[in-house]
């Protein structure tokens, strides 16, 4: 049933929004990997974690815009994710977004856009990696946010895994060009949902994960893991 708002059809549904790799998607992917080469050194660690198959939740820190590209380019299947409204301002950038997974969610909403929150179901619904920024927002190299709870509300809805995911050195794109500045992946093992296990205990674990596999200048406000605490 289309999502409302005020009886209003959401304009989001009379639009396409790819569930696969599609050739422009392919093709994109292909030429920014050769792009991204030129200016990062990227080391891609725990590939062994990430499921060949099956839905899975991609969460990962935020640093700054350009994590989306280390964080595709490290992953042998698409990822599907959220990506702010205004981005689909211009009718050809949001053309091309749609075409390579990406669906704006309204962030003065966060999750009550219940349009955005209904994609996000459909792309585990059909088995496909969501890929999500925990924090909400970048940090801007100032350590780890205090995270949502809206990736583990997801995983525990669908009885999903979660990988965590921690990239370092996305923020010193283009400082030192020509020369690459390393970047570094990690795939963290899968986090399951626990049974009975709430929003925040899910996010916790998640987020200490992520800060364990991150230099301890970035591990913010999960710096320190509390005493008994089990990741």
């Amino acid at each position: 049933m289309p999502n409302t708002k005020n009886n209003l059809i959401d304009p989001r549904e009379s639009q396409n929004y790819a569930l696969e790799a599609t050739p422009f998607r392919i093709g994109l992917t292909a030429t920014l990997t050769r792009v991204f080469k030129l200016l990062m050194d990227l080391t891609v660690d725990g590939l062994q974690n990430f499921p060949r198959e099956g839905a899975v939740i991609v969460a990962a820190n935020h640093v700054t815009n350009f994590d989306v590209f280390p964080m595709q380019i490290s992953l042998p299947r698409p990822i599907f994710y959220m990506a702010k409204d205004s981005l689909f301002k211009n009718p050809i950038v949001a053309m091309g977004l749609r075409s390579v997974g990406a669906f704006p969610v309204d962030r003065k909403l966060g999750g009550k856009d219940a349009w955005a929150m209904d994609h996000a179901r459909l792309i585990l619904d059909n088995g496909l990696t969501l890929g999500m920024f925990p924090e909400g927002t970048r940090s801007r190299g100032e350590g780890l946010g205090l995270a949502k709870t809206g990736t583990a509300r997801f995983a525990i809805e669908k009885q999903v895994p979660v990988m965590p995911m921690a990239i370092s050195g996305s923020d010193k794109f283009f400082r030192e060009f020509p020369k690459r500045n390393p970047v570094r992946v990690v795939m963290c093992p899968l986090i399951f949902p626990d049974p009975g296990e709430d929003a925040l205990s899910l996010t916790d674990r998640i987020m200490f994960s992520i800060a364990a596999n991150l230099p301890e200048e970035m591990r913010g406000v999960y710096a320190e893991i509390p005493k008994g605490f089990n990741v």
